[in-house]
């Protein structure tokens, strides 16, 4: 059985918070304020248990239209909604305006309940009845069964219950294994423990001892305790109010509109795709532009909507349209949302998001318009698909998983299908898999292979191109344990080797001309007659009547093919005069236990300038370690 919140809406004065206390014993007017003027300023909650033993949170939303704000906050976290019209009075400009926002935010359901039916006739109730009924027609409460009741004499209250406890069983449960996102509505002190936050957990779920961040300030937390309806618990769920008692944070660091979630799930954002209803009774036209201020979960912000196909937006009409907003939010695609006008105050219409984080639009674009229909009614995997059709082209899973905004079990079996379907090809990388689209891997490919045919026309005599060059010329954006994944599935595929960190095709192999191999072999023969004092690279190239750039690409081929060994930038040895000095250099360590540098150059006959390169290349291959001024052999412990 999911956890569900039943929120109160209505007219100030038409009897919510009596019927809270007369349903639960529970006074939700806390706050001293509240005792003196006789309405709810803040939020209050509390337990009410239905027939069967459901537990449901009864949410306390206040009335007054000054206080529309916090309506919102309770409102944005409820499952069910108890619309409460005083049968004395009716239906009332508050009462409508409640409607509007719990039909925009497309609350699941609830019961319509007509209070003080003490101080009315059955002439009057049907009436009064009748007058909801036609206000409702059209809303998500259109169905909704309506019950008089009296909070004084308790006439009511047990079918009220009931119609309650058969609206909250067919509620779905809210989700709980993706991130958890806790919308702040509360936060206050407790002496002894420090910051306390409140609200209703709308996914995920919460432990005792974990880390969170608050959005957007970005500040990281401990949760020290958690409470659900007064009671300490370990785990908190989806749909459950919240009181979350956190270390690491100031009450003044944090406000109504924050949100409390797990790191790494979400970030915070100013501009949202949404597709945008003005609502029928709304005053005036929307125009292109024009500011609002934008409500999501507890948070108000100031903003402006952008209409992308039109100049203005008729009342009763829908449009896809972005919020640009002045501060920012923390959003989930399929969020909710109510937009009130800037001045005078008064809910216009809403929504829902279909992007979080969106980029910049030009407007009056068919395809624009079309991809953001695309993305209100796409699937879990299409989603994802979308994301990586579009830059970088991959991402990581787990931002993936946060920009989708699919629960992380519900992206798993996602990225499996399309796995399986041969659409998103997963690649091995730091932390978890990197995805990218089978089509972009298909088109890096081409331009890999490509890339590396050019490449060994150019250079016809290496083994092929350096990794780091190929990943930083090609694949920069790509972690680089993704890119290795990606080289070795084409490696499977037969398309491409890998020599020595040098990447060429799988068919190319370095092959000098005849005029080449003779060029080779006299270049060789000139180091190894400078044997331990070799002449420099351009030494031999004058010698030999080489030019620059064709000598250096001969003696990079014969470094590659081991005649030739690179001890240092501009200092070659040949590959015979490197093995006799190795063996040298043992026979004098092992006669010895250990050598000098002046040793080593009275037994080679060379040079300070030769030597000392030589030894530390040794050092370089763990042939020889340097203990002070003399070396030993590696591995020999000394």
């Amino acid at each position: 059985m999911g956890f569900v919140v039943v929120g109160t809406a209505g007219h100030v004065d038409h009897g919510k918070t009596v019927l809270v206390r007369a349903l639960t014993g529970v006074d939700t007017d806390r706050l001293k304020e509240e005792k003196e003027r006789g309405i709810s300023i803040e939020l209050g909650f509390a337990p009410l248990e239905l027939p069967g033993g459901q537990v449901v949170g009864l949410v306390d939303v206040p009335g007054h239209e000054r206080f529309i704000r916090q309506m919102l906050a309770g409102a944005g976290g409820i499952d069910l909604v108890l619309l409460v019209v005083a049968a004395d009075e009716g239906v009332m400009p508050q009462t409508r305006e409640h409607l509007a926002i719990v039909d925009l935010l497309q609350v699941k359901g609830g019961v319509i309940v007509l209070t003080k039916k003490d101080l009315v006739d059955d002439e009057w109730l049907a009436l009064v009845t009748e007058e909801v009924r036609e206000a409702v027609r059209n809303t998500v409460l259109a169905k909704a069964p309506v019950v008089a009741v009296s909070a004084v004499t308790g006439e009511g209250l047990e079918e009220l219950r009931r119609r309650l406890a058969e609206q909250a069983q067919a509620v779905s449960p809210r989700e709980a294994s993706g991130p958890a996102r806790l919308p702040i509505d509360r936060v206050f002190t407790v002496r002894g423990f420090g910051t306390v936050i409140t609200g209703t957990l709308w996914s995920g779920t919460l432990y005792q001892d974990q880390a969170a961040v608050i959005l957007p300030q970005g500040l990281t937390c401990r949760i020290r305790q958690l409470q659900v309806h007064n009671q300490r618990v370990n785990t908190a769920y989806a749909g459950q109010r919240v009181a979350c008692n956190v270390a690491g944070v100031e009450v003044g660091q944090v406000e109504r509109g924050s949100v409390l979630v797990e790191p790494a799930s979400y970030r915070p954002t100013r501009r949202l795709d949404v597709r945008v209803k003005l609502l029928p009774a709304a005053p005036r036209e929307l125009s292109h532009a024009q500011r609002v201020r934008f409500y999501l979960g507890t948070a108000e912000v100031l903003g402006r909507v952008l209409l992308l196909d039109r100049e203005e937006l008729l009342p009763g009409e829908t449009a896809m349209a972005q919020i640009a907003l002045e501060e920012p939010v923390v959003a989930a695609r399929g969020d909710r949302f109510v937009l009130r006008s800037y001045s005078p105050m008064t809910t216009i219409g809403g929504g829902v998001v279909v992007e979080p984080y969106a980029a910049k639009h030009k407007r009056h674009r068919p395809e624009v318009l079309a991809e953001l229909q695309r993305k209100l009614e796409a699937s879990p995997s299409e989603r994802i698909l979308q994301l990586l059709e579009r830059p970088p082209w991959g991402l990581p899973f787990a931002e993936l998983a946060v920009l989708s905004q699919v629960a992380t079990s519900e992206a798993e079996a996602a990225v499996q299908e399309l796995v399986a379907q041969g659409k998103v090809l997963a690649l091995p990388s730091e932390g978890g898999k990197y995805l990218v689209t089978v089509e972009q891997a298909s088109r890096w490919q081409e331009e890999t292979l490509t890339t590396l045919r050019r490449y060994h026309q150019l250079y016809r005599l290496r083994q092929g191109m350096p990794r780091e060059e190929l990943r930083t010329k090609r694949f920069a954006p790509l972690p680089p344990r993704a890119f290795s994944s990606l080289l070795e599935h084409w490696q499977g595929q037969g398309l491409v080797v890998d020599r020595a960190g040098n990447v060429a095709l799988a068919d190319f192999a370095p092959r000098p001309t005849t005029e080449e191999e003779e060029k080779l072999a006299a270049m060789a023969a000139c180091f190894r007659e400078g044997n331990w004092q070799p002449p420099s690279l351009e030494e031999v190239l004058q010698r030999l009547g080489l030019d620059g750039e064709e000598g250096q690409e001969l003696a990079r081929y014969l470094v590659q093919n081991g005649e030739l060994i690179k001890v240092a930038d501009g200092l070659y040895f040949s590959r015979e005069a490197v093995a006799l000095a190795k063996e040298k250099v043992a026979e004098l360590i092992r006669t010895r236990g250990s050598i000098e540098l002046a040793a080593v150059r009275d037994a080679l006959g060379s040079s300070r300038k030769y030597v000392l390169p030589l030894l530390e290349y040794f050092d370089q291959i763990h042939f020889t370690k340097r203990v002070g001024d003399k070396r030993v052999l590696y591995g020999s412990g000394s």
